[in-house]
């Protein structure tokens, strides 16, 4: 017996053979898990208009159709990456997957702009499912030594999606409406259920620990109450009294649930998490760089639409570049880990990030060429897929696997707030100086198009908005740059 356990044995291959079999087979079903909820995601980015008009939604309306998936997801993961540690990433990950699909089905027979929210927010809920686990899937799958190869599969397929998206939207929504759009997704959500049944270990978790229920509850109205405060800017205002109110009570309800946690026999989230510089710098920098992830997608996309005579599929054409950037640095960056510090690819990372937006916002305008608009998505597609990788990789690396779940929650829920807050600030800054009538032509609700002199005061704010997300990522590169030399440390979550 002792012998199959000697290195170069045919017995110690063998069982290592399986072992990667096993490990490739899991990153394949959370890939397909995580392709399917970015697909829905992107892919709404282009088609947003064309929902609006069928069902009637007003400005804000349809702004939450969008939003509304983001703020339900980001909210719910970080309870559900603890439930994972607890009871299992595979029981999270199919429940979540099974309600995404029944979702999609409801969505694409909706009636109504308000029934369209209540199925919106079903998908988010089984999104957060699903996307809470996925990187701690593939890190459970995989050693140090190839996690961030696995890693960087499983971002180039977000990649893929954020390329497929916007491209198969504007496709879909031009031929044949947007419902076709929610209903593909049915049959093959149903396909990955399958797979995912029968790929998924099934672990027994033996976990002493309790769930920590009133942290849960504080994390929902602090998280939930913030994200809803910055969505509500753009529509209401800066000097809305409803939108400091959120605000206060998001952050009150934050504050208390860091004091909670500090006391709690088994908090939701670990404090430890937070003791190690690099780690702690790392999720503050996935914060920054989300909010430049999507956000420009949309407000290019919105842009054209609005200042052009570009159809929607057109526009997916257009923005294209970028998901194309990130799916091609997203596993370079992966296999580099093995030859640089995360924080050194990082820095490099979020340093082109902000050079192409600063670029594109110098470049914007109606007559802006589709050359000019490629190169400086693809250099952000770049600079974001090459962040990616390394830092979910130091994330999960620097933890012990029984914290995986919610070492991930926490940067999901960071990343998904990063997009969130990152999307309301842009469209808000955009648009700040347009009527509300402007607003919803913008939005696809009505009116013949935009005056010149709107087309001048919206391209005016898309360019401010681009330069606030370009000072966003050079901030977290110099953030990043006084870590980077940092030592090492152990294992402390």
């Amino acid at each position: 017996m002792a012998a199959t356990f000697i290195a170069g044995h045919p017995g110690t291959e063998a069982a290592a053979d399986d072992e990667d079999k096993a490990g490739w087979a899991v990153l394949v079903a959370a890939c397909l898990g995580a392709l399917l909820c970015f697909l829905n995601l992107s892919a709404l980015n282009v088609v947003l208009p064309a929902v609006g008009r069928s069902l009637q939604a007003s400005p804000a309306q349809a702004s939450w159709i969008l939003l509304s998936y983001m703020l339900v997801s980001t909210v719910c993961i970080l309870s559900f990456g603890r439930l994972a540690d607890l009871w299992g990433r595979r029981h999270l990950f199919l429940a979540g997957l099974g309600l995404f699909v029944v979702a999609c089905a409801a969505c694409a027979v909706a009636t109504s702009a308000e029934t369209m929210l209540v199925f919106r927010v079903c998908q988010a809920v089984g999104a957060a499912g699903v996307m809470a686990n996925t990187s701690a899937l593939v890190g459970d799958a995989f050693g140090r030594r190839r996690m961030g190869l696995a890693l960087g599969v499983l971002a180039m397929v977000a990649a893929l999606a954020q390329v497929v998206g916007p491209l198969a939207g504007g496709f879909v929504v031009s031929w044949w409406g947007w419902r076709v759009l929610f209903m593909l997704n049915v049959p093959a959500g149903l396909l990955v259920l399958v797979w995912s049944w029968r790929i998924l270990p099934k672990t027994a978790v033996v976990q002493v620990e309790s769930f920590d229920l009133v942290g849960a509850v504080l994390s929902l109205v602090g998280i939930g109450c913030v994200t809803y405060a910055l969505s509500m800017a753009g529509s209401h205002g800066w000097a809305s009294m409803s939108v400091w109110a959120f605000l206060l009570a998001g952050v009150a309800g934050i504050l208390l649930f860091a004091w909670v946690q500090k006391r709690a026999a088994s908090p939701l989230v670990d404090p430890e998490l937070f003791s190690d510089p690099r780690r702690r710098t790392a999720y503050v920098c996935i914060l920054l760089l989300s909010m430049t992830q999507a956000a420009p997608l949309l407000l290019i996309a919105l842009y054209l639409q609005a200042c052009t005579s570009l159809s929607a599929s057109d526009v997916g054409l257009r923005i294209a570049p970028v998901a194309l950037g990130m799916l091609t640095a997203a596993p370079v960056s992966g296999s580099l880990l093995h030859r640089f510090r995360p924080e050194s690819i990082c820095v490099a990372a979020m340093l082109l990030a902000g050079c192409a937006l600063a670029l594109l916002a110098a470049l914007l305008q109606p007559t802006i060429s589709a050359g000019q608009l490629a190169v400086c998505l693809l250099m952000l597609g770049w600079g974001i897929g090459g962040f990616v990788t390394p830092n979910n990789a130091s994330i999960l690396q620097s933890v012990r696997p029984q914290r995986r779940g919610i070492a991930n929650g926490v940067r999901s829920t960071l990343q998904n707030a990063g997009i969130m807050v990152g999307t309301a600030l842009t469209l808000s800054v955009a648009m700040m100086q347009l009527s509300e009538g402007s607003q919803r032509m913008v939005l696809g609700h009505g009116g013949s198009g935009l005056s010149a002199f709107d087309v001048a005061l919206f391209t005016q704010g898309a360019r401010y908005a681009l330069f606030m997300l370009a000072l966003l990522c050079l901030s977290g590169a110099a953030l990043l740059a006084r870590t980077r030399l940092l030592p090492e440390g152990p294992k402390s979550a």
